[in-house]
């Protein structure tokens, strides 16, 4: 969008918004082309009445009844951009005048800048960038400092190490999030607090990272200036990406490994981590340690392989960890969109929506495409039928379902009776467990989950067996039928299962 100096707003046909920067604070800092388009305008709107400059925009409306309304700043801003699009579209043009510059930090007037149906004319104004650059006094392009929003510090600043200039720092709880963000600061690094940049209360505070968030009450004209960091932030997965390539280079083992025979290392962590799961207990924090040495062997897994990709020069961790982040994203519109979803069946709804829109925009052969060929069969054959069903080959509910159990049980029955030859005795066991899987999905039971709910169950109930065969002095391959039965019922009594 062209910056414009246009300060006659006559008659036009598209709705019109001029954006003018209020400055730093300081009335002074204001240029004479934004008093010129404030003084110009009829209907003018600011972002909030607590810039100190607020009060040259006269009879303006403020939005800060929307602060109160919204938990999450996204959704404050949204609504102002909204709000805004409106009263330009009832009036024909409307100023709006945010704190600092138009295009440092302001989300609403990114949010303006795309949509369609308004037009934006931006006034170029200073920010509070220029004050931390002065009271600093450095070069920010030849230190090549960066700018971070403090509300995404985790995100924005993974894998840097400064200089950072932290901006958005309004409340405590932004630098309480901002230290935990950086796991591995030892305390003393050095952090510079710019406070009410070039107002008469103007504070600069070096204090350390330590005392980040306990050293003034900070407000929405509340900076800091981040020289250097021992280690980058997030620096424990830089750490691992680290790891991976050097076992990559210099262990014989790694050094031979492919995607291939990393197969079975990957199921057999994915197994270990469900086994954490299962084991966890609220009561007992040191099941944790496990869950936490599982999902580390799992990750690993996954850093291992785009370890090997990045070697190859296809692709790197950052890529996959941008393709998982854009298509949550994507497949959330509920969050990140307009769209409405009160409850967790109607995201459901939404997503597998969303998915098959994915897949019809790829060429593909097979309606299953995307269905992994390598899952395991209850999976493989719940997601086949699944599939199918979203193109209506489907029982209209669950007793068409339970029916063919039936008929296929007879079929296998015939089969064993006939003495068919092994290879059509396992399809037909294969039709009655592929009908089975079925009837669950029908159900809206997990297969998986049944089948080890039912394993489980027969583990501890035979386990009681041995041990109560084992209390009557009794060994079960010499036991008879009738006993066996005897042993199993009073176990089963015992569990009242």
């Amino acid at each position: 969008m062209a910056v414009s100096s246009r300060t006659d707003f006559g008659s036009r046909m598209t709705a019109q918004i001029t954006v003018v920067g209020l400055g730093p604070g300081s009335p002074d800092s204001i240029n004479e082309q934004t008093l010129k388009a404030i003084g110009a305008a009829s209907h003018r709107f600011v972002r909030t009445s607590r810039h100190p400059s607020a009060h040259l925009v006269k009879d303006a409306v403020s939005f800060d009844d929307e602060y109160e309304k919204h938990d999450a700043f996204e959704d404050v801003y949204r609504a102002i951009a909204e709000r805004l699009a409106t009263e330009a579209k009832k009036h024909q043009h409307i100023l709006y005048a945010v704190p600092g510059s138009p295009l440092v930090l302001e989300q609403t007037v990114q949010l303006l800048m795309q949509d369609k149906s308004v037009e934006v004319l931006l006034v170029p104004a200073m920010s509070f960038l220029d004050v931390a650059w002065s009271v600093l006094r450095i070069d920010p392009v030849d230190a090549s400092v960066r700018l971070v929003d403090g509300h995404r510090f985790a995100e924005l600043a993974a894998g840097q190490t400064g200089p950072l200039l932290v901006a958005q720092c309004h409340a405590n709880w932004v630098l309480s999030n901002i230290k935990l963000a950086h796991e591995s600061a030892t305390g003393d690094e050095p952090v510079v607090i710019l406070h009410h940049l070039g107002l008469e209360d103007q504070k600069v505070i070096h204090t350390t990272w330590q005392e980040l968030d306990r050293v003034i009450e900070p407000d929405h004209l509340t900076t800091i200036y981040i020289a250097e960091l021992a280690e980058p932030v997030a620096g424990e997965m830089a750490k691992l990406h680290s790891l991976a390539r050097t076992l990559r280079e210099k262990c014989p083992w790694d050094e031979k490994q492919t995607h291939e025979s990393l197969v079975r290392y990957l199921i057999e962590e994915t197994y270990e981590v469900v086994d954490a799961i299962n084991s966890l207990s609220v009561d007992d924090q040191t099941t944790d340690e496990k869950f936490i040495e599982e999902l580390g062997d799992l990750l690993y897994q996954v850093e291992f392989h785009a370890t090997i990709a990045e070697q190859q020069g296809r692709f790197t961790i950052a890529d996959v960890a941008r393709s998982i982040h854009d298509k949550l994203v994507r497949r959330h519109p509920h969050v990140f969109g307009d769209v409405q979803a009160d409850s967790p069946d109607a995201v459901v709804t939404n997503w597998d929506a969303i998915k098959q829109q994915e897949r019809g925009a790829v060429t593909s052969t097979s309606i299953f495409e995307g269905v992994a060929n390598s899952s395991p069969s209850l999976m493989y054959s719940s997601k086949l039928q699944k599939r199918a069903a979203e193109h209506g080959f489907d029982w209209p509910d669950s007793t068409g379902a339970s029916a063919k159990i039936t008929e296929e049980l007879n079929e296998l029955s015939q089969a064993v009776k006939q003495k068919s030859d092994p290879s059509e005795v396992a399809l037909e066991l294969g039709d009655v467990l592929f009908s089975v899987v079925n009837l669950s999905r029908h159900l809206g039971v997990d297969a998986e989950t049944a089948l080890r709910s039912a394993a489980d169950k027969f583990r501890s109930r035979f386990e009681g067996v041995v041990a109560l065969a084992e209390q009557r002095n009794l060994t079960l391959k010499d036991c008879s039928l009738a006993q066996l039965d005897e042993l199993w019922d009073s176990v089963k009594k015992q569990t009242r299962n």
